[in-house]
C-alpha cells in the first residue's frame, strides 16, 4: 500500500467523483484529495498564475512607486524586481507542498499552528481574499466597464456583472478555475503586451525622483516602501499556493510545480508593475485624488487599444477574483466553521455567494476604486505584514520537521500548538509598533526617529517570528508521517 493510500485511511477524504471534469461542481471542501482523483500537469500553473495578475491592481503598484512615492523609474524598477522576486520565490516553494499533503494551504498551516492557533492566519487570509481583494478588483473592473461604455452603464450594474461572473466560476470550483485562467491567458496576454508596448513607447523613463512627493523618507524610504508593496502584491497569493496544486499526483515534479507557479507570478507582476511605473512618466497622465487611474491609459495608446485594454482589465478582475473567492472560502472552512446543517460542498457554495453579496454591498456603497487616496497602498502594505510573520512560522516548522507531518493533525481539533500563534503575534505586534509606516495611518517609533528607513516591517516580522518559533521549539522531535509510524 502506498503512502498516500495509507493517509487515506487516517484523514477525511473528499468524496464524490470529480476527476478532470470542468463543467461539474467540485464536490467536498477542504478534505484530502485521494490518489485516484489526482490529475494535472505542472506547466498549467503558468497560466493559473499569469492571468490573475493581468489587471489594473497590478499596474497600480508601479504607479504607486512613481506617482505617490516620487521615485525615478529605474530605482522603482529595481525595488519592484527585488520585492516581486522574493514574493514569487516563496510562492513557488509553498506551491510545491500541495501534491505532498493533498489539502489546501490553510489546512497545511495547522501543522505549525494547531487547530485553534490557525484561526488567526486562516481568518486573516479569508478576509484579505474573499473581502479585501474581492472589492479592490471588482470595483476596478466595474470602473473599466463604465469607461468602456462612456458612463452609460450605471456603476451598480457594471459591478453586478463582474461579481456574478466571479462568484459563478468560483462556485464551480478547482477545475473550472484552472480552465478559465488558461482560456483567458491568450486574450489577456496579447492585449496587455500591446498595451505595454504603447506605454513604454510614450514613456519618459529618464524622469528623475520627485522630491515633492518623496516624503520624509527620501529616496531610500520610498525604495523600501516600493519593495514592500511589490513583495506584498506577489506574496498576497502565497496563502493560496497549495489550493491549486493539491490535485496534482504525488509523483509530479515538485521542482517543476514550484518553477511554473513562481514564474507565472513573477513575469506577470514585473511586466505590469514596470508598465505602471512607466505610465506615470507619459505626458498628459494625471494622478490626483479625483483622477480615474484607468482613464490615464488613454494618454499612452490609440483609442481602439485603450478600449480593448479596458475590456481586458474587466476580464482580468474576474481572473483574479475567482481565485480570491475560492481560496478565501477555503480559508473560511479552515477556520473551522460549524456545519450549519450543510455538507462541505454546500458550505463552500454558500460562503462563495455570501462573499459576493457582502463584497457587492460594500463596493456599491464605497466604490473603493484602486487609485491615489483610496488606501489601496495601505491594504498592500498590511498584507505583507501578516503574511511575512505567518511564513516565518510555517517555513521554520517545515525545516524543523523536514516536511514529515502526521497528516491526522491537519484535521484534529485537539491538535494545538501555542508556539506558532505566539511567535506570529509577537512578530506582528513588535514589528508593526517599531517599524510600521502605513501611509499616514500609523508610524512606529523607529521610522519616526529614522524616516529614511521607510518601511521594513515585513522583514523584521519574518525574522522575528521565525527566530521565536525556532527558540520555542528547541528540542522538539521531528514529527513522523503516518506511513513511517506504521513502519516503526
Amino acid at each position: 500500500m502506498s503512502a498516500v493510500q495509507d493517509i487515506e485511511q487516517l484523514v477525511p477524504v473528499r468524496e464524490g467523483e470529480y476527476g478532470e471534469a470542468v463543467a461539474a461542481v467540485e464536490p467536498g471542501g477542504i478534505e484530502f484529495i485521494s490518489l485516484h482523483e489526482r490529475h494535472g500537469n505542472p506547466i498549467t500553473l503558468f497560466a493559473t498564475w499569469v492571468s490573475p495578475n493581468l489587471e489594473f491592481a497590478t499596474i497600480f503598484i508601479g504607479v504607486l512607486a512613481v506617482a505617490i512615492l516620487g521615485m525615478g523609474f529605474w530605482d522603482a524598477a529595481l525595488a519592484i524586481l527585488l520585492g516581486t522576486a522574493l514574493g514569487s520565490l516563496t510562492h513557488g516553494v509553498l506551491s510545491s507542498w500541495g501534491p505532498k499533503f493533498g489539502v489546501p494551504m490553510m489546512v497545511q498551516s495547522r501543522g505549525a499552528f494547531g487547530f485553534l492557533g490557525n484561526i488567526l492566519p486562516a481568518g486573516l487570509n479569508a478576509f484579505s481574499g474573499a473581502i479585501g481583494w474581492f472589492i479592490v478588483n471588482s470595483v476596478s473592473g466595474a470602473f473599466a466597464i463604465q469607461a468602456l461604455t462612456n458612463g452609460r452603464l450605471p456603476f451598480w450594474l457594471a459591478f453586478l456583472v463582474i461579481v456574478l461572473a466571479q462568484v459563478g466560476i468560483a462556485t464551480f470550483g478547482h477545475n473550472l478555475i484552472h480552465a478559465f485562467e488558461r482560456i483567458a491567458l491568450p486574450l489577456l496576454g496579447i492585449v496587455f503586451l500591446i498595451a505595454c508596448y504603447y506605454i513604454f513607447s510614450h514613456a519618459n523613463l529618464g524622469t528623475g525622483p520627485n522630491a515633492k512627493t518623496e516624503g520624509l523618507g527620501g529616496e531610500f524610504g520610498a525604495f523600501t516602501l516600493t519593495f514592500t508593496a511589490a513583495f506584498g502584491y506577489a506574496a498576497g497569493w502565497n496563502p493560496y499556493a497549495a489550493d491549486y496544486t493539491r490535485y496534482f499526483p504525488p509523483t509530479a515534479s515538485r521542482a517543476a510545480i514550484g518553477f511554473w507557479a513562481a514564474c507565472g507570478v513573477f513575469l506577470s507582476c514585473i511586466l505590469l508593475e514596470l508598465s505602471g511605473a512607466a505610465l506615470v512618466t507619459v505626458a498628459g497622465t494625471k494622478w490626483g485624488p479625483t483622477d480615474i487611474p484607468t482613464a490615464q491609459l488613454a494618454a499612452a495608446m490609440p483609442d481602439v487599444i485603450y478600449k480593448i485594454t479596458l475590456l481586458c482589465i474587466a476580464i482580468g478582475a474576474v481572473a483574479a477574483n475567482v481565485i480570491n473567492i475560492y481560496s478565501g472560502v477555503m480559508s473560511f472552512l479552515a477556520v473551522g466553521i460549524r456545519e450549519m446543517g450543510l455538507t462541505l460542498r454546500q458550505r463552500r457554495a454558500v460562503l462563495a455567494i455570501a462573499a459576493g453579496v457582502i463584497g457587492y454591498v460594500i463596493g456599491v456603497l464605497g466604490q473603493a476604486n484602486v487609485g491615489p487616496g483610496t488606501k489601496y497602498e495601505l491594504f498592500i502594505i498590511l498584507i505583507s505584514y501578516w503574511i511575512a510573520t505567518w511564513e516565518g512560522v510555517v517555513f521554520v516548522d517545515y525545516l524543523l520537521t523536514r516536511g514529515k507531518y502526521d497528516e491526522r493533525h491537519f484535521f484534529d481539533t485537539r491538535w494545538n500548538r501555542w508556539q506558532g500563534i505566539t511567535a506570529m503575534l509577537i512578530g506582528l505586534v513588535v514589528s508593526v509598533s517599531l517599524f510600521g509606516n502605513q501611509f499616514g495611518l500609523f508610524v512606529g517609533k523607529v521610522p519616526t526617529a529614522f524616516p529614511q528607513l521607510g518601511d521594513i516591517t515585513f522583514i523584521v516580522g519574518f525574522v522575528l517570528s521565525a527566530g521565536l518559533y525556532y527558540l520555542f521549539n528547541l528540542g522538539r522531535r521531528t514529527e513522523m508521517a503516518p506511513e513511517e509510524s506504521a513502519a516503526a
